[in-house]
Formats: C-alpha cells, sequence, structure tokens
C-alpha cells in the first residue's frame, strides 16, 4: 500500500471483451489479448508509482487457469509488490464475468518488471515501495524469492543456441511493424509483442495437432521467461519463430522468439523477446485432449528438447500467486 498520498500502488481497468479478442477458434478469449490487458494494467500501475515512462522488461508465469468466454465483462487489477532503484515488480490478476451476474471470477494471474526511464531514455529512480498490509509483505516476500528462479531461466534460455539445423515443427511470421502499435516512447507495446508471440505459438501448435477436428481450438495455458532484450520500433522488419522443442502426452512446450531488422538487411536480425508458452487441445468439455509426440532426432532439436525439460523443471519451484492473495486488501 502507497505510504504517500500522492503515490498510488494499484490499478483496475473494466471492460468488455471484444470480438477482436476472441481465439482463432471462437470459444474463448486468444491468450495474447489476455497478455495485452496484462501489460496495459501493469504498465498503467508502473507508471502510475513512478510518474515515468516505463518499458516492460519482464512477464513471468502467466497461468491461464481458465478459458475467458468470449464477450465477458473484464476486470485486471495491478499492484505494486516490489521496487529496486529503477525497477517495479507488479502483479497482475485478470478476472472475468458473464454480463448478466457481474460475479468476477480469477482467470490469469503474473508478474510482471519494468523500468523506469528518463527523458533521455536511461534508467530513472523509482520512489521506494514499502509494504502494509499482510497481503503487501506476503506479495513482497514472494517477489524476492522468484529473482533466483527468473535468474536461472533467463540464462537458461539465453544460454541456448537456435539455428536452421532443426527438424522441429516450426511457424515463422514476418510483417512490418505498424504505427498503429506506437507506444508513448515511439516503440511497440510489450503487450502487442506478446499478442504476437501467442498468435505463433497458437499457428505452430495448431499445425502440429492439425489431424485432430478439434485442433484450432488449442488454448495457451501457460506463458512464461518471457524477457524483452531490445525495443522493437516502428517500421522494423519483424520475425516471430515458433518452434515446439517439447511435446507431453496432453501438451506442446513452444519456444518462442522475436526478432528485428532493418528491411533494408532483412538478414540482419537482432534477438529482442523470447518466451516459452504451453498450448493444449481441449475437448468440448474443456479437457486436454492427448496430442502427437514429437521426437527429437537432430542434435539441435535433442538439445533443445532437455533444455526445454530443465525450464519445466526449474518452473515447477515456482509456487504459483494465489489469485485471492493478490485481490486481498
Amino acid at each position: 500500500m502507497s505510504t504517500s498520498a500522492a503515490l498510488d500502488d494499484r490499478v483496475v481497468l473494466r471492460f468488455l471483451a471484444t470480438p477482436a479478442d476472441t481465439a482463432a477458434g471462437g470459444r474463448s478469449v486468444a491468450a495474447g489479448s489476455v497478455m495485452e490487458w496484462i501489460d496495459k494494467a501493469g504498465y498503467a500501475c508502473a507508471v502510475g508509482w513512478s510518474g515515468a515512462y516505463c518499458v516492460t522488461a519482464y512477464v513471468g508465469n502467466v497461468r491461464h487457469r481458465r478459458p475467458i468466454p468470449p464477450s465477458s465483462l473484464i476486470e485486471v487489477q495491478a499492484r505494486i509488490i516490489h521496487t529496486g532503484r529503477t525497477s517495479m515488480h507488479v502483479v497482475v490478476t485478470v478476472s472475468s464475468a458473464d454480463v448478466s451476474t457481474r460475479r468476477y471470477t480469477p482467470a490469469t494471474t503474473c508478474v510482471l518488471i519494468f523500468v523506469a526511464k528518463d527523458a533521455d531514455g536511461r534508467p530513472a529512480p523509482v520512489p521506494p515501495w514499502i509494504p502494509v498490509t499482510r497481503s503487501d509483505r506476503k506479495l513482497a516476500d514472494a517477489a524476492i524469492e522468484r529473482m533466483d528462479s527468473r535468474a536461472q531461466i533467463k540464462r537458461l534460455m539465453l544460454d541456448e543456441a537456435y539455428s536452421e539445423e532443426s527438424a522441429a515443427p516450426r511457424t515463422t511470421l514476418r510483417f512490418l511493424v505498424p504505427p498503429g502499435v506506437v507506444n508513448f516512447g515511439g516503440k511497440a507495446h510489450g503487450g502487442t509483442v506478446m499478442r504476437w508471440i501467442d498468435e505463433a505459438a497458437y499457428a505452430c501448435a495448431v499445425g502440429w495437432a492439425g489431424a485432430d477436428p478439434l485442433a484450432d481450438h488449442a488454448i495457451g495455458v501457460y506463458s512464461g521467461g518471457i524477457h524483452f532484450l531490445a525495443p522493437v520500433r516502428i517500421g522494423e522488419l519483424v520475425e516471430v519463430d515458433a518452434r515446439i522443442i517439447l511435446t507431453s502426452p496432453h501438451s506442446m512446450h513452444i519456444s518462442t522468439r522475436v526478432s528485428t531488422a532493418d528491411p533494408r538487411r532483412p538478414d540482419d536480425l537482432t534477438l529482442t523477446t523470447q518466451c516459452l508458452s504451453v498450448f493444449v487441445v481441449p475437448d468440448d468439455g474443456g479437457v486436454a485432449m492427448a496430442v502427437p509426440q514429437w521426437q527429437p532426432t537432430l542434435p539441435e532439436d535433442v538439445r533443445l528438447h532437455e533444455h526445454a525439460r530443465e525450464i519445466v523443471r526449474l518452473r515447477e519451484t515456482i509456487v504459483p500467486l494465489a489469485a485471492s492473495l493478490t485481490l486481498e486488501p
């Protein structure tokens, strides 16, 4: 809770999900839309606290606990749970409600890290946040506890090399960054980049599970290790490369990397963002169906397969934040 009347450490957004937010299968809101909402609320919270332009540095452990039906009422709550010298950790919880009942139920919770910037684009100091309530203290402790695991996951993901020496199921999207996604810093919103990641990962998942009549109902149930390494500028060429690196009996683990280049030098790509997503194909009752199993054979694919297993192991050490705690005063 804020210790100063001039500062507010919480933000609540409420709105109606639009048809444009619906996933390609038509049965639920796209995970990419949810991640855009998360980024918008988190950004508003970070800017409100710091009083400065901010950039998204990290989004972790986005657990989509349940699908959100199309045209639902949406509530997105964001709150500061830790500050560093120039950074802010923000927990965001997305809830939805049927229009007729208006009873909100949590669907997604995650933690984001924002960095404040000064007028010259350099990291800027932020006011320190001091936990006051019981939930403040518990969430602050959780933010600190996650730092080591997050650093390990980032290091593991950055250490892996990706090349064309792969036979993994793969989808690659290429396009120019349009002016319509510009943020206040003249670059693409972090939420927009996460939507691109979800779209490429969805296409990859559907392509792999395509023999099943319900394949186009694939949904993202987890996104993690989303590190924003460099800005995405308007007018740049973007390549969003998604490839399956691990399958379990009922899920597909997809590594997605976003790179950019000057359109005049399209092969001179710079990695800007990376993410590991998990997709499932639910049946009509919402239960994850069996998916085709992929067995890597080439050296790079075998290495990335083991890399994914290590990421899963680390992820399992991170205790999910209870939505009830994040929504507590």
